[in-house]
């Protein structure tokens, strides 16, 4: 607050205010003892009428300011007013201290603030014992109530979370390594460069490309992780403050989104969970609405929800009743735990075995609906009244919103209120562009907007439950912090997974990139958004730059603008702005590429001249022609717009899911979820992290949210698949982080280095493939990639190998990540590298240059009935082939690498060291998909074996037959040698 300029009142921590005369209130003229109006006025009302710091009267004239003021309190336009109006919106003040300061300060005819030169001379008495005096006084004479609720006002004021730096003694030797680990390098590169292998050229120049790569990847991985934090939240603070004893709560409501699409791949039961997980949450039931996308507009989908209400009227006041953890309850049934631990009420076992009981009895009629769905009637699906389905058609079906639980709806067995719940499946045209997943969250955008319109918004893929019934609450202390969250888009949690095998073999979990580079982004601008277990600012969606942004520099200002970054063709060169007000509004007209104002001058307006400047300024080009859906974004604070009548909201909401709805409008390019990659969520976090925006990492000690992961290899590779081809699709676009964004100059410098790693990652596959393929040419071949090693030459070889063990065994130290975490980490780099980011550049630039688009299948989540036996499924997929055919190659190569040596004797046996040491580098990464591709029993697909080994053995036969790295010099000589023999 103090930002503004006005002083903080030292009694209840609000705003001073100004008096009549427009100047900062001021109770006590003799020591300046800041008191603002309603605590002035509460003291006289218990009888002190003397200063609480000095003991002087406070004076005769408070009963004419008083008169006065409250005069003045009927104009909008003053400074006091305003921030009245601010302070009693009540769930979300963090925009307060970004009010213009020039009519925040009184000054006297020298142009000085009158408060501040009476600070200086009230601090130059000598009343320091006489403060102390009053103050023992004081203290004896209010009562222990008051001071109880004066000590919970300076509690309520204090910060909800606070940064935890890495300890020095850990991070300082980390960052000193990674520097001596750039100098080391830039020593192995010039000796590489400057020796040369003759015998084996194109051997050698290949691998100097590789690993001029390699090291240009580990910079853009390494240099983000340089300040790493860690942080810590106060929620019993948020509480005193937001949710005071007796009082309605002031916590910030928020919208849960669930997205799914073929409930026969995700299945309904696992949808389920997650919508009881979100309605038995741990958060004002007023404050929750649950909005679930059906993006294939299924029937089963529907019908499972209805099951899932009715349960809901048992699960949640259990849960409530209680405090279950997890709120899931096929997860919180399935615990191998003492359920009875902690838990004193005498009737918690019955209850508890009655819950299980009604839980096994809706899964079966859940089931029944799933083995029912298994086959579509020729007619098509039929409802209960007798009408079909809308979404039959699953192409071509109209927009449907169906509203279960809620305000008006169905209240729980025990009578209370339940969080509204809405089923949404928005319409579905041909010819009409629908952006799969992005397409699908934009229309929850939309929808919530008109029918609660939450300040905040919390996605979640339909098989990720809230573990920790307090996450949302984790996420307030940090967006509903005056002083944190006003410049917060998004608060990102990690994803935790269940179902793993215990070695993880195929690095699901992501530990390094949770635990490592994520708390490393977080100590820049945030991290990356990774598409679930995200509260956003919802006034971020739609495109606003942050209340404070940074100030453009005077000459990008005049001769390029913050959206394209050219010249100021397409933006007018304009004087630099006078106050921050005009920097607000300026930005965000060039972060909309439309005429966007600041929304706080609006509310100065009536309505007829509102509605005019909406019209003028064209709304309409950039959020939709709807008038309800218009007004809800100038609403910082949420709720509903006064000029939505309530018996038509269902129908616009109707309105702002049809197909044409986002025809020529900004929706998928500057608002929402960001189109054009199929990884929306890298691209959406960037395009917030440009306007100037930040966010947060939380990690809580109880995981927020658990989710499930496919764990066979084939499922696991096809992930990877997706995500690295959405990188490359950022990568060929307008978007990409090398050259998008540089005219705001809002995105730090390490943040778009971390950016440029997530979507340059995948073309590391092009120099992995050849570097693994090395060892086994150099076996089969006889030559070699390095030269006969110098004194000089060993020392840089073994600091480079000291430097990259130092540098990991650090960052494992400060991150508290395992070394095996970290070693299954490596391995799957390589095994993805060599596969799945292989044909992601392919398919990448096929579409790009041929329009050849790859569609995807929804990975299955459901397992089989044994534990871990989805970890043994082999599917046919044309990804196994490339590191099935290095294993064989390197396999072969080591063995033709010993019998070589075998015939030549003990000098071949030291060359022989080398390359056997790289093809088994080769083969220790590459063994955990060697294990998968074994499967339990051996019953890898036939087709891969075939082409691998052919594969394989042409390749090796080729190279040894025709041996293109042996000079043409050695032959010649080797000719010459024979015919003096001979003669």
């Amino acid at each position: 607050m103090m930002e503004s300029g006005v002083p903080i009142c030292n009694t209840c921590g609000e705003t001073m205010g100004v008096d009549s005369n427009g100047e900062v209130f001021v109770a006590c003229h003799e020591c300046n003892f800041s008191m603002c109006k309603s605590c002035l006025d509460y003291e006289i009302k218990e009888g002190r009428k003397v200063c609480l710091r000095c003991g002087a009267p406070f004076g005769e004239d408070l009963k004419v300011a008083d008169h006065a003021e409250m005069e003045v309190s009927g104009n909008h336009s003053t400074m006091a007013a305003h921030l009245n109006n601010v302070q009693h919106v009540g769930i979300h003040t963090r925009h307060i201290s970004n009010v213009s300061t020039v009519d925040s300060e009184a000054n006297d005819e020298s142009g000085n603030p009158i408060w501040k030169n009476r600070v200086e001379s009230w601090k130059d008495k000598k009343i320091k014992k006489k403060n102390s005096t009053l103050k023992a006084t004081k203290e004896s004479q209010v009562p222990p109530e008051q001071l109880m609720e004066e000590m919970q006002a300076t509690e309520a004021g204090q910060p909800l979370s606070k940064i935890v730096p890495i300890p020095s003694s850990k991070l300082t030797p980390y960052r000193i390594v990674i520097i001596m680990r750039l100098i080391i390098l830039s020593l192995f590169f010039h000796y590489r460069v400057t020796n040369p292998v003759d015998s084996a050229y194109p051997l050698w120049f290949t691998s100097i490309i590789c690993e001029i790569w390699f090291a240009f990847s580990w910079v853009l991985d390494q240099f983000p992780k340089w300040s790493p934090i860690n942080r810590d939240t106060f929620i019993e603070r948020l509480s005193q403050r937001f949710e005071r004893e007796g009082e309605p709560s002031e916590l910030a409501a928020v919208d849960f989104f669930v997205s799914t699409v073929d409930p026969l791949k995700e299945p309904p039961l696992i949808t389920a969970n997650t919508v009881l997980s979100i309605l038995a949450v741990d958060y004002p039931v007023d404050k929750v609405s649950c909005y679930v996308s059906d993006d294939g507009a299924a029937m089963l989908s529907f019908e499972s929800l209805v099951e899932t209400a009715d349960f809901a009227r048992k699960w949640v006041p259990f849960c409530k009743k209680y405090a279950i953890e997890p709120r899931a309850p096929e997860f919180y049934f399935s615990q191998k735990i003492d359920y009875l631990k902690d838990k004193v009420q005498p009737s918690f076992v019955k209850e508890r075995r009655a819950m299980k009981r009604d839980y096994e009895e809706y899964k079966v009629r859940v089931n029944a609906l799933v083995a029912k769905a298994q086959k579509t009637p020729d007619e098509g699906w039929t409802m209960e009244d007798g009408t079909a389905w809308p979404g039959n058609n699953t192409r071509d079906h109209p927009g449907m919103i169906q509203v279960f639980l809620g305000h008006s709806g169905a209240h729980d067995i025990e009578g209370n209120e339940l969080p509204r719940l809405v089923y949404v499946s928005r319409e579905k045209r041909p010819g009409y562009q629908h952006h799969k997943k992005a397409g699908a969250e934009n229309a929850l955008v939309r929808v919530s907007a008109v029918l609660t319109n939450a300040p905040f918004i919390l996605n979640l893929d339909c098989d990720h439950y809230v573990n920790n019934s307090k996450a949302v609450r984790e996420a307030m202390c940090f967006l509903m912090d005056p002083q944190v969250g006003r410049d917060v888009c998004y608060v990102q949690f990690p994803q935790r997974f269940d179902g793993i095998d215990r070695s993880d073999r195929y690095a699901n979990r992501n530990t390094v990139f949770f635990d490592v580079n994520m708390k490393g982004l977080d100590g820049i601008q945030g991290p990356v958004y990774v598409g679930t277990g995200c509260v956003f600012n919802r006034q971020a969606l739609y495109g606003y730059g942050p209340p404070s942004l940074p100030s453009l520099p005077k000459e990008a200002a005049s001769s390029s603008c913050s959206w394209c970054g050219c010249c100021s063709c397409c933006c007018p060169s304009k004087k630099a702005p006078k106050d921050v007000t005009e920097v607000y509004r300026d930005s965000k007209r060039d972060d909309l590429n439309a005429a966007i104002f600041n929304l706080r001058e609006i509310d100065n307006y009536d309505e007829h001249e509102r509605s005019l400047l909406i019209s003028q300024l064209s709304f309409e080009k950039t959020f939709g022609l709807s008038s309800v859906f218009i007004e809800s974004t100038l609403m910082e604070n949420g709720g509903i717009a006064e000029s939505a009548n309530p018996s038509t909201l269902i129908k616009e909401a109707i309105h702002v899911i049809s197909c044409g709805y986002e025809e020529k409008t900004e929706w998928g390019k500057e608002i929402g979820w960001i189109y054009g990659s199929v990884t929306e969520d890298i691209l959406t976090g960037f395009k917030m992290h440009c306007r100037g925006w930040r966010s947060i990492y939380c990690m809580p000690l109880r995981p927020a949210f658990k989710g499930s992961a496919p764990i066979n290899l084939s499922d696991r590779l096809h992930q990877v698949l997706r995500w690295a081809l959405g990188s490359v699709e950022i990568f060929l676009s307008r978007h990409c982080p090398l050259w998008y964004g540089f005219g705001g100059g809002r995105l730090k410098w390490l943040q778009r280095m971390a950016y440029i790693n997530t979507i340059v990652y995948p073309f590391t596959s092009l120099p992995l493939i050849a570097y693994c393929s090395l060892p086994a040419i150099c076996l089969l071949t006889g030559k070699f990639i390095i030269p006969t090693l110098s004194n000089i030459a060993s020392i840089w070889f073994l600091g480079l190998f000291l430097s990259i063990i130092t540098t990991s065994v650090l960052e494992l130290r400060w991150s508290g990540v395992s070394i095996e975490d970290w070693w299954r980490n490596e391995q799957f780099w390589v095994i993805g590298g060599v596969s799945a980011h292989l044909f992601a550049v392919f398919q990448g630039f096929l579409k790009m240059l041929a329009g050849l688009d790859t569609n995807f299948t929804v990975t299955s989540k459901s397992a089989d009935d044994a534990e871990f036996g989805e970890l043994y499924i082999i599917k046919w997929t044309t990804l196994l082939i490339p590191p099935t055919t290095l294993l064989i190659v390197n396999m072969v190569g080591v063995v033709a690498g010993f019998s070589d040596a075998l015939n030549k004797g003990y000098e071949a046996w030291g060359p022989l060291f080398g390359k056997v040491f790289f093809a088994f580098w080769v083969i220790l990464h590459l063994y955990p998909f060697l294990k998968g591709l074994m499967g339990r029993q051996n019953r890898t697909p036939t087709i891969v074996v075939l082409w691998s080994v052919l594969l394989a053995s042409v390749f090796s036969l080729v190279w040894v037959k025709i041996n293109p790295f042996v000079a043409n010099a050695d032959s010649s000589n080797t000719v010459q040698t024979c015919i003096s023999i001979d003669c």
